[in-house]
């Protein structure tokens, strides 16, 4: 992975020149002179050569080449953590032996890259098929696959091999969702910086690529997430194997090996694994609660490992984080997931590299610290509000963390709504517990976010006994309210008291969640006529007992692929226009267990792939079964139909019609 070594380096020296710009004054022209150096060893296969285990000079230069560059890296990485610890006469004496350190580095490569033969020869088939066998157990049909897949792997460009392997290395035995494999990748430093660009949109790019590759593909049943599906998932381990920089595996007893920067370990017992104090990503996925000594076991990873960029526990439960991730200065991405922390150690404000914090879990509430106001570099803040009317509260002056893009699950009142209104370069926002004292200075402030492409808001929950979640929890005065013109994604959780009219005029919307609205109108009255809405989520959003050819008419809906239905109201659903509905590609029915026909029409979606339902009437089944159910010709065409009974929910049904 020579190459790929290459230009993850050049990457990191133009990110130093960006944001060390104050330490870096006097050794600009030895950082400019090894970036140019790095340009002058080109393209080559240098990386494929050696996975594919060639015996030659070029596989001794390649691996070569990447030893001093893992060298140079650690150098710098360790340079950025000892110069901001250290006076200003000690500083000036390290930036002098870093710039001569620097220039070592740039003869050494020079001299690596001289030894370079000029034509590597032409990969063979049989070195592709070789390789397969050594690093890959499949049976001899799957072979073919599994060399076709390796030909597409080796033609990809640097940063998608890169893309590729993270998401198999990190997320093969997890769905992930597509925003987190974002966040990740920006984190991990395998998404080339620009100045002037969007790190994230680059990375989203590179992910709608290898979607449309089909080397990644998003989840049928959880929209917005994805898999590595086999045999790209068993190709990329085997790619791993060969070349030791990321590591996948269940067993936390292994040891890591040095050359390893990228590790991730799923499924894992009650302990940490003692990792190489190079390693630059620690992805730990635990499948049952950690002891006080794991705790411990953290506390000596990360003083170990000081070059960590991304650390992601989930499934921890940890009550709280020890001090020392304060000291992680090249930390970019911190997740605790599945946690019962409810604030953050202040050494958290030494992080000043820190992009993305997520912390979520059971607890009954969560409060920043104004630690968090020194993060100057965040760019994502997810916090996953508790089950019970959650809320997360972050400090006032919450509005100066100025490159702040995901804003997820606080709690608005107390100032922090008119703060919301200066914080232009938002693109996610998602607020809890809308109430009346803050609900009017909300809509004003979310009205001036141009740049906003996803919004969710929650009303206040009501608090009378017996009450069930939102049923008595209206949202106020939200006809006041205008949405940006950029919005993409709206998900609004509560009670409405009519549809609100703007809602037909946001012609960029493509999702959408009504949540507990419990309206006695039809919605899709005026929803049907948004034109790039694919993706309809209405769980108890209408409480009327019967829907009919009028909620999906000829005309309406042009681009719906998605819809979901969730009502216990409904008894009745009684036709489809034929023609409505011409791109729906999945239609879910949950909870509606008073339903006893689906309705007429269904038969004429011809682009419908999946029907899913759960928690619906036994005798809806008998008559949808394809061993002599009367209203079977209205699914039979479906290639996917999945059922699970309200009356033994714990007893899945799954059939697929001929």
């Amino acid at each position: 992975m020579a190459a790929s070594f290459v230009t993850l380096f050049q990457w990191r020296l133009n990110s130093m020149l960006l944001h060390e710009n104050e330490i870096l004054l006097g050794v600009k022209d030895q950082i400019k002179s090894l970036i140019s150096q790095l340009d002058a060893a080109g393209s080559f296969t240098g990386d494929v050569g050696m996975i594919l285990g060639r015996e030659s000079g070029h596989g001794s230069w390649a691996s070569e080449l990447r030893g001093i560059l893992r060298q140079a890296e650690d150098f710098v990485d360790d340079f950025v953590i000892r110069a901001y610890g250290q006076t200003e006469k000690d500083r000036k004496d390290s930036i002098a032996e870093f710039g001569k350190e620097l220039q070592n580095f740039n003869s050494r490569i020079s001299e690596i890259l001289n030894r370079r033969p000029p034509v590597e020869a032409p990969l063979m088939l049989e070195e592709i098929q070789r390789f397969v066998r050594s690093n890959i157990p499949s049976s001899e049909d799957k072979e073919t696959d599994l060399v076709t897949c390796m030909l597409n792997y080796i033609n990809l460009p640097y940063d998608l091999k890169l893309s590729l392997l993270f998401c198999c290395a990190f997320l093969r035995r997890h769905y992930q969702s597509i925003d987190g494999l974002v966040r990740g990748l920006v984190a991990a430093g395998l998404v080339q910086e620009k100045p002037g660009e969007l790190m994230e949109d680059k990375a989203q790019e590179n992910i709608d690529k290898l979607i449309s590759l089909g080397m990644i593909e998003e989840l049928e049943f959880i929209r917005d997430h994805f898999r590595v599906p086999s045999p790209y998932c068993e190709l990329s381990l085997g790619v791993m194997k060969a070349e030791d920089f990321f590591m996948s595996t269940a067993n936390s007893d292994i040891m890591v090996p040095p050359t390893a920067r990228h590790v991730s370990i799923y499924y894992a017992d009650n302990t940490i694994p003692n990792t190489n104090s190079f390693l630059h990503s620690l992805f730990f996925f635990s499948e049952m609660d950690f002891s006080k000594a794991c705790s411990d076991c953290l506390r000596n990873v990360l003083h170990n490992s000081k070059l960590l960029r991304v650390l992601d526990l989930k499934n921890t439960l940890f009550e709280s984080l020890p001090d020392e991730v304060g000291k992680l200065v090249h930390l970019r991405y911190l997740g605790v997931r599945e946690s019962y922390i409810t604030k953050l150690p202040e050494s958290i404000s030494n992080l000043r590299n820190l992009q993305t914090l997520y912390i979520s879990g059971p607890g009954v509430g969560f409060e920043l610290s104004n630690g968090v106001l020194n993060l100057a570099q965040l760019r994502h803040l997810k916090m996953s509000a508790p089950a019970i009317d959650g809320e997360v509260t972050v400090p006032q002056g919450i509005s100066r963390l100025g490159n702040l893009q995901t804003l997820e699950s606080i709690y608005a009142g107390s100032g922090i709504a008119k703060e919301l209104g200066v914080m232009t370069q938002l693109r996610s926002l998602k607020v809890s517990c809308v109430s009346n004292d803050h609900a009017d200075e909300l809509y004003f402030s979310v009205m001036k976010l141009s740049m906003l492409r996803k919004l969710s808001l929650t009303v206040e929950r009501g608090r009378e006994r017996g009450s069930y979640k939102y049923e008595n929890s209206f949202f106020p005065r939200l006809e006041s309210f205008s949405p940006p013109p950029l919005l993409q994604t709206l998900k609004l959780v509560g009670r409405l008291i009519e549809m609100p009219l703007w809602l037909g005029s946001m012609e960029n919307l493509t999702k959408l969640y009504m949540c507990y609205s419990h309206l006695s109108e039809n919605p899709t009255t005026i929803l049907q006529f948004l034109p790039n809405l694919k993706y309809l989520r209405m769980d108890k959003a209408y409480k009327g007992r019967r829907m009919d050819k009028e909620f999906f008419r000829v005309g309406g809906f042009p681009k719906l692929e998605y819809l979901y239905i969730c009502s216990r109201n409904l008894v009745e659903w009684t036709e489809i226009e034929e023609g409505a509905l011409p791109c729906l590609k999945q239609l879910s029915i949950y909870d509606c267990r008073e339903l006893m026909l689906l309705p007429e029409g269904l038969q004429h979606l011809t682009t419908l792939q999946i029907l899913d339902m759960w928690g619906v009437h036994e005798d809806l089944i008998r008559r949808l079964s394809p061993n002599g159910g009367p209203e079977n010709y209205k699914i039979k065409h479906i290639p996917l139909v999945k059922y699970r009974g309200h009356m033994i929910p714990s007893v899945p049904g799954r059939w697929a019609p001929q």
